[in-house]
């Protein structure tokens, strides 16, 4: 069943202020993802992928056509819909964690899960069974600068899990971790789809890793080419 698809993306953007010298970063892009598929999209820095990988997750607007998440149009959404229907759509894992620094591990967890209107209690439950899945059981209430780089990275992952979205869409997860930590993550995201039947949207520039994905895109000159 396809679960996220996008149809003619084009996205320009400005190169100064009165508009009349414009980039154009996408070109006319068509995509679809299954549910349980892990698809990789690689190509070169400032290719276009992030750009891309938001215009998919909601977090920015094509120039031109759509996404549809399931059977929803995306751009038919106000912002406070939008927003609402992304936090439990989508989940998000970014190159930088992003966590909040002054709350645990824990606690950053639970934010998101509190936000949606579960009581605290629940949120807890929910955010521990998480973070052990993600193997942080001695982490829950340790602070960011007290985890290393791929405990941070994971409770991000878990973080992206919390309200059991359809769909993860992770922005070069492991793109600021060392060797280690970073195969660790990569087997993290594939366990994940094995036992959730996750689907999972990665960009990333390890070809490695990507060659275990379903399917390989390659951005290039504004498009999307099917490599694998």
């Amino acid at each position: 069943m396809t679960i996220l698809q996008c149809s003619n993306i084009h996205k320009y953007f400005n190169l100064n202020k009165k508009e009349t010298s414009k980039l154009h970063v996408l070109k006319g892009i068509d995509f679809s993802v299954d549910e349980g598929e892990i698809v990789s999209i690689v190509g070169a820095s400032g290719s276009g992928k992030s750009t891309f990988l938001h215009i998919l997750g909601g977090l920015d607007s094509p120039t031109e056509g759509k996404v549809i998440w399931e059977n929803i149009d995306v751009s038919s959404l106000n912002d406070e819909d939008l927003a609402k229907r992304r936090s439990i759509y989508i989940g998000f894992v970014f190159q930088f964690h992003h966590l909040l620094p002054e709350f645990t591990a824990l606690e950053n967890v639970m934010l998101p899960i509190m936000i949606r209107g579960e009581s605290k209690l629940n949120a807890e439950n929910i955010a521990k069974k998480l973070l052990e899945e993600v193997g942080l059981l001695d982490r829950f209430h340790h602070k960011p600068n007290e985890l290393s780089g791929g405990e941070q990275q994971r409770v991000a992952v878990a973080r992206a899990l919390a309200n059991k979205p359809k769909v993860i869409l992770a922005d070069e997860p492991t793109g600021n971790l060392d060797s280690i930590s970073s195969q660790q993550i990569h087997e993290l995201l594939i366990e994940l789809n094995k036992v959730h039947n996750q689907t999972l949207v990665i960009v990333t520039h390890n070809e490695v890793f990507a060659k275990q994905s379903d399917r390989v895109f390659r951005m290039l000159d504004g498009k999307l080419i099917n490599i694998s």
